[in-house]
């Protein structure tokens, strides 16, 4: 029987190592271009929440790397307010909040998974909860907008004050000296092109016994205070957030006094600097409310919280805003940022437990069961176009 020598040859290896980095080449752009689609429909998929305890950072480090950023989400707004130990104005800081080490944990494994990170410092509005004032007014009681109004021995509401939270004075002369450092160092610290800084559900404002801005116009005292915090970050070229309620009249929407304005500010909303971007929240219905504010010439995210219902049906308009706009109008329906209202550690606890079994709270509306359902349905849109979404 001949054997037969068997001849090396050269072209096979070339080939197969051709045909190999074809297919990788092949994956890599089909994978790529799923990201580009998914920026195209929808720029921002975020979460607002408040931020961890330093003994929950660890935790939370984990959390954001494992699970959010698989979930394709690519913006977190930290609520810091005063949990943090800040330097500039140690009289303001919390001893016991954050440090910078705490913050740069958080910093690093956003940008290694390609989420921006964003801090809120509430401002202006929410210096006060129910029978205690915030730090700022504790430690600057000559902030107050509404200093006459005498802390309730028990709070409830409404009542005759209408003290739901305070707001600092706007026009007092040395408020923003002090915020602004406060601003200043958390953004540099979270090394952030973006802030947010609250400004929702003001109702004290302009109020008529202030002795600076009692008896101006409320609309026009809100844009001042929006555009001056605004240019404050333009000159380190970062972008002001905030939430939109005070910006939508609540008589002419039906909204009410919380998701809209009833005291007069909502002229504001054509009176503040367009590139100002606008966190739109409404918690039970699909208000259709972002249009108002694109068609103002802002930016708009839609913010839902614990109904997934809800939850689903802005994103599917937000998609469908951005898929029927005009070439002026789409660049300002961004996407949608779901909003937290418990700590992070309550939060987690919820998640965990809808991962781990799904009779976890059964029947119940949680914000970690609206996240899942609404980032679940964020990931079919790599798969799916925006008029198949799922119902429900």
């Amino acid at each position: 029987m001949v054997r037969y020598k068997p001849v090396f040859d050269p072209v096979k290896p070339l080939l197969a190592n051709i045909i190999l980095t074809t297919l990788c080449l092949l994956a890599a752009e089909r994978s790529g271009r799923a990201e580009n689609t998914l920026d195209e429909v929808l720029p921002i998929r975020g979460m607002c929440i408040a931020a961890p305890n330093p003994s929950q950072v660890d935790s939370f480090v984990s959390f954001i790397a494992q699970e959010l950023a698989t979930r394709s989400l690519n913006t977190l707004i930290l609520r810091v307010d005063y949990n943090y130990q800040y330097t500039s104005h140690p009289e303001l800081s919390n001893p016991s909040g954050l440090s910078s080490a705490d913050v740069k944990k958080l910093v690093v494994v956003c940008r290694t998974n390609h989420i921006r990170l964003i801090p809120q410092l509430n401002l202006l509005g929410h210096q006060s909860w129910q029978r205690s004032n915030g730090k700022l007014l504790q430690v600057y009681p000559e902030f107050d907008e509404t200093p006459w109004v005498k802390v309730p021995e028990r709070y409830a509401w409404p009542n005759p004050d209408g003290l739901y939270c305070r707001s600092y004075c706007p026009l007092h002369p040395k408020v923003h000296e002090v915020v602004f450092s406060l601003v200043d160092e958390l953004c540099d610290v979270f090394e952030t092109d973006a802030f947010h800084a609250g400004m929702d559900e003001v109702f004290y404002i302009g109020e008529s016994k202030c002795p600076r801005c009692g008896g101006k116009d409320k609309a026009e005292l809100f844009a001042k205070e929006v555009t001056l915090i605004r240019d404050h970050l333009k000159t380190k070229q970062r972008r002001l957030w905030i939430w939109g309620d005070r910006l939508l009249d609540a008589r002419l929407t039906g909204m009410g006094e919380w998701e809209a304005s009833s005291n007069g500010t909502a002229r504001a909303i054509g009176l503040i600097p367009k590139d100002v971007l606008i966190c739109d929240w409404h918690y039970e219905r699909a208000d259709l409310s972002p249009v108002c504010f694109a068609m103002n010439g802002l930016g708009v995210v839609s913010c839902p919280w614990k109904n997934p219902n809800a939850a689903l049906r802005q994103l599917q308009d937000m998609t469908r805003f951005r898929e029927q706009a005009t070439p002026v109008m789409k660049p300002r329906f961004q996407g949608i940022v779901q909003t937290v209202w418990s700590d992070a550690g309550s939060f987690l606890k919820d998640y965990y437990g809808h991962r781990n079994g799904a009779d976890y709270k059964s029947g119940q509306k949680d914000a970690a069961r609206c996240f899942i359902e609404l980032f679940d349905a964020i990931q079919s849109l790599k798969r799916e176009p925006a008029d198949e979404l799922p119902k429900r």
